[in-house]
């Protein structure tokens, strides 16, 4: 790689650490061009340079955001010898938790939206796929004789009951609710929503 390229990978990586401190600290509406322009120590028009434009800074955000939780996720389920469902449990309650440190970088990866006439990249959709293997496995641990397709709709309700439980309990509103009783009740949603699948099943 030529010194050249190497300073603009250095600055690129500046500006996407930059719109991460930002968006933590002031959310998504908050990010603005002049002032990581200003704070990277570049001209307002330089940032694009570096990256297309600002759906891709703001999803190359929401990949440093997604391994962070990926990491998180496998921590959560590394320790001990848990059942499938408990390690369901567990993914769901460290989602929660991690929702909860990470607020304002949480809530981007759903609050952004592209323009109307442009797709959501290859490499950005594998990054948000990945995390389905957590749900996933267990999944198919518990139901071997379910089709991927039937697990993967499995897996996509499952995530979604929890999201919506983690997305209005932790909004700073009337219907906020107490981190320790949302995780609770996290947890009795997951193990209601496996025994009810499970007697189902049988």
């Amino acid at each position: 790689m030529t010194k050249a390229l190497e300073r603009r990978e250095k600055l690129r990586l500046e500006l996407i650490q930059a719109a991460e401190r930002m968006i933590a600290t002031r959310g998504l509406a908050g990010l603005k061009t002049r002032d990581l322009a200003r704070e990277i120590g570049c001209a307002n028009g330089a940032v694009y340079n570096l990256v297309a434009d600002m759906d891709e800074l703001i999803l190359r955000v929401g990949s440093r955001t997604l391994i962070r939780l990926d990491e998180t996720l496998s921590l959560a389920v590394s320790a001990g010898d848990l059942s499938p469902r408990e390690a369901l449990v567990r993914i769901a309650i460290a989602y929660c938790d991690f929702a909860a440190e990470n607020l304002q970088l949480w809530r981007a990866l759903f609050e952004h939206r592209m323009e109307a006439d442009k797709v959501v990249p290859d490499w950005s959709v594998n990054d948000q796929m990945q995390l389905f293997r957590h749900i996933y496995q267990p999944l198919a641990a518990l139901f071997p004789e379910r089709s991927p397709e039937e697990l993967g709709i499995t897996a996509r309700s499952l995530f979604s009951a929890v999201h919506g439980m983690v997305a209005l309990g932790l909004e700073q509103k009337l219907v906020a609710v107490p981190l320790p009783a949302l995780r609770k009740e996290i947890a009795t949603l997951v193990r209601a929503m496996i025994d009810g699948l499970v007697g189902r099943a049988a």
